[in-house]
């Protein structure tokens, strides 16, 4: 009986965690999408939206000839420049490429790649990590790479 109540309590709860997870992944997706979607719009209160107080953004600056430094930006600093910005003169084009999640925790690489103004700039990875705050997903921190070839 144990088995039988065990096996039950299976099929009915693994179905409904895998929706809560499917949930997760496309609202994360959609904050990170919105995210480079307000950046080609040049929509500093859209990219301010995507953002936790607090939020970190760093860089790793990696040129081979030198030691490898973890730079860090203000994401004021950054909404700010996009706000300067044309639309449609920042292009930073993404794929998902892998998505965990824990509650109120997930993680999501994106290879990338930039344009400026119509032009290759650089390329790399994103990590992003979000919490799930009462009013939605919210990005707490940025790393990326950037490299100037090697993009596939």
């Amino acid at each position: 009986m144990k088995n039988l109540f065990a096996a039950f309590i299976f099929f009915i709860g693994f179905p409904m965690l895998l929706h809560a997870q499917s949930n997760d992944e496309a609202e994360v997706k959609a904050v990170i999408n919105s995210l480079f979607d307000a950046m080609r719009n040049a929509d500093s209160a859209k990219v301010r939206a995507a953002f936790a107080p607090g939020a970190i953004m760093q860089t790793i600056k990696n040129n081979g000839t030198s030691p490898v430094e973890v730079l860090g930006d203000k994401p004021e600093a950054f909404i700010q420049s996009i706000g300067n910005q044309s639309k449609n003169v920042l292009d930073e084009q993404i794929t998902f490429s892998s998505f965990h999640s824990d509650g109120v925790l997930a993680t999501v690489v994106t290879p990338y790649k930039f344009f400026y103004n119509g032009n290759f700039s650089h390329c790399g990875v994103n990590s992003f990590q979000l919490v799930k705050f009462s009013d939605g997903w919210k990005i707490q921190y940025i790393i990326d790479t950037r490299k100037k070839t090697g993009c596939n």
